[in-house]
């Protein structure tokens, strides 16, 4: 798929067997919230989130038990392991020792630029990254009075001065962000130090919120950043499922059409017009799209106002009326079936349409 917008090109950097920045797509990340010392559970997590589409995986090291427990979750996970730490930078040592790809840090909370540059030196040579959180919740007090607060431009020069330790010792292993729970904060921030450095960066509204509320600030933040062309890797982060977290990202990604993930559904919204109950028929539609993995545009509409015509674009759908469903193809109707026909005929349809472009 074509990118719509031009990006910010920056340096790639590589995380175990992925690349984040570069020519490198733009990766979904998310993070598990199990413990992470109890590794059965984590591991089960890892497979559902892999499953889901993530790309990088980040675990919590809080305390040395979950450092240790790494190793086995690294030999037995297909994506690079992202170690999250804070306070104790002995942790992020044990978990370079375990195998870690990249570390998170915020380094306001790491106890001082010294402890940074021996971080960097372990990870060079262990052949890792870091990435370098500024957190708008935990910015140096020093920022925070002279900015009166934890502004966009403190965000900045406090990612700026960490960038500046770490270039002095020759590490660019480095990807950053510079995260905030209010999202014009978050913009701006991001637009600031983007043609200031050449690290790639991660994109995320931190604490955004439960599912629904999370999803918008997420999609708003994100979203914007990359229509602008900047972000190279994402993580949406909610008080909810970990999985829910890449379906969202991937719905944001999709939705600018940055990255093809599969089938993209567009349904109209329900009004008077409509003769039948659409929201199960679009439901059904979205749960079996999911065994689809081909670049198609399916449409289920509620009426002949949004039927075939609105919808000409869509390589396959349904006008869904109270007597006749109308299946049709780019505009065109090919058949017309009974209502409650309606989900195996366009199913079936589908299904052949799938098969055209395999032989293609």
């Amino acid at each position: 798929m074509d990118n719509p917008f031009r990006r910010r090109r920056s340096l790639a950097v590589r995380v175990g067997n992925a690349v984040i920045g570069g020519d490198a797509p733009i990766s979904i990340q998310s993070m598990t919230n199990t413990k992470t010392e109890d590794v059965a559970a984590t591991l089960g997590q890892i497979k559902r989130l892999v499953e889901a589409g993530c790309e990088l995986i980040r675990v919590a090291v809080p305390h040395e038990a979950a450092a240790q427990a790494l190793g086995q979750i690294v030999r037995q996970c297909p994506l690079p392991v992202i170690a999250d730490i804070h306070f104790d930078v002995r942790l992020a040592y044990l978990a370079l020792e375990q195998g870690a790809a990249k570390i998170r840090i915020n380094p306001g909370n790491l106890g001082g630029r010294e402890k940074l540059a021996e971080l960097a030196r372990r990870a060079a040579e262990k052949g890792a990254a870091l990435r370098v959180g500024v957190n708008a919740g935990s910015l140096e007090r020093a920022l925070r009075q002279q900015y009166g607060g934890a502004t966009p431009q403190a965000l900045v020069d406090s990612a700026l001065s960490y960038v500046e330790e770490l270039e002095k010792i020759n590490f660019h292993n480095v990807v950053l962000s510079l995260k905030a729970a209010d999202v014009p904060t978050m913009i701006e921030a991001y637009r600031r130090i983007a043609d200031q450095v050449p690290y790639p960066l991660h994109l995320g509204v931190t604490e955004a919120g439960p599912l629904q509320s999370g999803t918008v600030k997420g999609a708003v933040g994100i979203g914007t950043l990359l229509a602008e062309g900047i972000g190279d890797t994402i993580r949406v982060s909610l008080t909810a499922d970990p999985v829910e977290e890449v379906r969202v990202a991937k719905e944001i990604l999709q939705a600018l059409r940055l990255r093809q993930f599969g089938p993209e559904l567009i349904s109209c919204p329900i009004c008077g017009r409509c003769q039948v109950d659409l929201l199960p028929l679009v439901e059904a539609v979205s749960r079996f799209l999911q065994a689809y993995r081909r670049p198609i545009k399916v449409a289920v509409m509620g009426c002949a106002v949004n039927g075939p015509g609105e919808a000409r674009e869509a390589d396959i759908g349904v006008s869904a009326g109270k007597e006749h469903g109308y299946i049709f193809r780019k505009g065109k109707v090919i058949q017309s079936v009974a209502p409650e026909r309606i989900l195996d005929a366009l199913r079936a349809e589908i299904e052949k349409l799938d098969l055209e472009i395999e032989e293609i």
